[in-house]
């Protein structure tokens, strides 16, 4: 291609150009799919208009990313915390909130799942805080469900630390996590620096807010004694045991406990004074404290308690960045997790790539464009700590959130510019394919955000009741790392892929299906490995792919979908099944078959029916059910750009390879 080539010189960096692919978009007649009828055309190119029209302006795409109800409330939490009341958007909030209490009385943490204590103790709480009668019929529900539950003492930590910041409980039934843990170097057992960037990014606010035993404003002096099946100052069994080793954990907080005055009054000033230049140091984007919400939340709240004003810059930065999760509408408002847009553009551009040869060239260029630009070379990063020779090249998830670039963001961008156009974006991608090598594990496979984050035992410490302190290298995340390496050039990472393959050849299930950390979940993970394998092109691991085509067809429903539910995570037993077909979802399979060269296959037809059926006038899909986790069994996440680039991505492969898309 030479059409609106880049000005920059890739020679600036390698000598040598890979040999260069032809863009997809720019198929030849000769290896363009077989004309199809107008019907077939109509609907496919109906799909990629809605898509395009999606596009913003600056060339990237980004669609809402919905959590469970917990987040909503916790924004109404953070407005009483601080004395920042609105009610005009507390209503809003509100509305939301009262419209997705279950029939049950509480709140699940996704459609149609069980009603979670947790959720319910804050969704009941911020309910009371905007003023909801505790008589009306959906508090009264809400609170006969959660006390059915045991109460808001069997809530998990970070619901109990926001009721001890609320004075609700004692400080002693919430976990140790005193401040001084920043100073812990990185060879000692329990340091920030061995655990998730999540974990991190949450727990270093959190520790000067615990530590200093910080008292929420709550200007109506509202409380929940209610949902207490005993008064909190007579509970005995905050911390039920759950191993030997979380046993032991707790034994030492005890002891920690104990000497815990001794030791504050000889460093815990210097202690403060390092987190907060720590929490400051990674307020270099617009996004906030690691672009997520609870960290956002932990810093504005931490701060404030520090004493910085309102007009400080930190503060001003971190308002603005929760204020921009917001989506807002007439009646209803909730506050999002974080923002997609790289991985939303990175997905978005892989499909119209995939479409090819219709769709439009230069809407596709500007996304890619869009992310160039936005690649972390330079920047500081806590993934240095474990890397601190590697040079940058990877893509946060967020718009502007430099200190995390993530693995599997950048894999999934440099295989969108790498497919599109590899002279283009050769610069791009070549510290892409460096920093992606760099950041592969001893095993053999990838996590999402560091290095052999591997130290099974800190899930054992009371603070880590939700079992996601870590960021171990996963499946999907491998594969996809795979998938791109071998594309780029297999015989250069032949090492790479070949460790990567072990590892997943290691995490296959007895059933052939993958488990999927960042997508619900075995349908996930099983697209995932069956491209990467289908990319690295190995007749040896052609058992795998056989064993995993055996699962996916087993586990079609009769309409011709795919769908599984999240609680899968919770019961393994159920992997790709127990929810209704999804049309994302339906996609994953369709796309897992296909990488097995299976392009003929009858289940592959039904679910390209399926697809076909179930396109709305508009050209898009809709799905109703959250279809990935934040932390399997604890958050979970609906992504609304999924059931609009998959199913187009699916068809348009299919078509591609010679399917018909006919209607049932």
């Amino acid at each position: 291609m030479t059409e609106g080539v880049s000005s920059r010189s890739p020679q600036a960096d390698h000598e040598r150009l890979p040999e260069e692919k032809a863009p997809l978009f720019l198929v030849s007649e000769e290896a363009s799919p077989k004309s199809c009828s107008a019907s077939e055309s109509d609907s496919l190119e109906h799909a990629c208009q809605a898509l395009l029209a999606d596009q913003r302006t600056d060339g990237c795409w980004s669609y809402e990313l919905e959590a469970d109800c917990t987040i909503p409330a916790e924004y109404i939490l953070m407005l009483h915390f601080m004395d920042e009341l609105d009610a005009a958007l507390e209503a809003k909030l509100a509305c939301y909130l009262r419209a997705r209490q279950n029939s049950t009385g509480g709140w699940p943490l996704y459609y149609g799942g069980k009603t979670d204590v947790s959720c319910s103790v804050k969704v009941y709480y911020a309910l009371k805080l905007v003023g909801d009668d505790v008589d009306a019929p959906h508090m009264r529900a809400a609170r006969e469900a959660i006390l059915e539950l045991g109460g808001a003492a069997r809530a998990n930590v970070f619901t109990r630390i926001t009721l001890a910041l609320f004075q609700q409980i004692p400080w002693h039934g919430v976990p140790f996590v005193p401040v001084e843990l920043i100073f812990m170097p990185r060879w000692f057992p329990v340091t920030i620096h061995k655990v998730s960037y999540w974990s991190r990014t949450v727990a270093v606010p959190l520790s000067i807010l615990v530590s200093l035993k910080a008292r929420a404003r709550n200007p109506r002096g509202i409380g929940i004694g209610e949902l207490f099946t005993v008064s909190p100052e007579e509970e005995t069994n905050w911390f039920p045991v759950r191993t030997r080793l979380n046993r032991a954990f707790l034994y030492l907080e005890e002891v920690a406990r104990k000497v815990e005055p001794w030791v504050a009054r000889l460093v815990r000033p210097i202690a403060i004074r390092k987190a907060e230049r720590w929490i400051l140091d990674r307020l270099v984007g617009a996004d906030g404290l690691g672009a997520i919400f609870p960290a956002i939340v932990n810093s504005y709240e931490a701060l404030s308690v520090l004493g910085h004003a309102n007009d400080a810059p930190g503060q001003v930065t971190t308002r603005n960045a929760l204020k921009q999760l917001l989506i807002e509408g007439e009646q209803e408002a909730y506050c999002q997790p974080c923002v997609s847009p790289v991985w939303d553009t990175a997905l978005a551009s892989l499909a119209l790539t995939e479409y090819g040869y219709a769709a439009d060239q230069q809407a596709i260029l500007s996304g890619l464009d869009w992310l160039r630009d936005r690649q972390l070379l330079d920047e500081p990063g806590d993934w240095r700590i474990d890397r601190p020779h590697l040079r940058g090249g990877g893509w946060a998830f967020q718009f502007d959130n430099p200190y995390y670039p993530d693995v599997d963001d950048t894999s999934a961008v440099a295989l969108a510019l790498l497919r599109a156009d590899s002279r283009r974006y050769h610069r791009a991608i070549e510290h892409a394919a460096e920093w992606i090598c760099g950041m592969q594990s001893s095993n053999g496979g990838w996590g999402a955000f560091d290095v052999d984050n591997t130290y099974e035992y800190l899930n054992e410490v009371p603070f880590a009741d939700h079992g996601a302190l870590l960021d171990p290298p996963t499946s999907d995340v491998t594969a996809r790392c795979v998938t791109f390496l071998a594309e780029l050039d297999k015989e250069r990472y032949r090492s790479q892929i070949r460790r990567g393959i072990g590892f997943l050849r290691q995490e296959q299930t007895d059933d052939g299906c993958w488990y999927g950390r960042w997508g619900c979940n075995y349908l996930y993970g099983t697209w995932c490995v069956l491209l990467a394998l289908e990319a690295v092109g190995d007749e040896s691991e052609r058992d795998l792919m056989e064993q995993a085509v055996a699962w996916l067809k087993s586990v079609q429903q009769a309409d011709g979908g795919w769908g599984e539910t999240n609680d899968s995570y919770a019961d393994p037993s159920l992997a790709g099944q127990g929810a209704s077909s999804t049309s994302a979802q339906t996609a994953w399979a369709m796309l897992a078959l296909m990488a097995a060269g299976e392009p003929r296959d009858g289940a592959l037809a039904d679910g390209a029916k399926y697809l076909c059926n179930t396109q709305r006038s508009s050209g898009l899909w809709s799905d109703a059910e959250f279809n990935a986790p934040g932390f399997p069994r604890v958050f979970y996440l609906k992504y609304h750009g999924y059931s609009r680039y998959f199913p187009l991505w699916a068809l348009a492969r299919y078509r591609r390879l010679g399917g018909s898309l006919d209607k049932t």
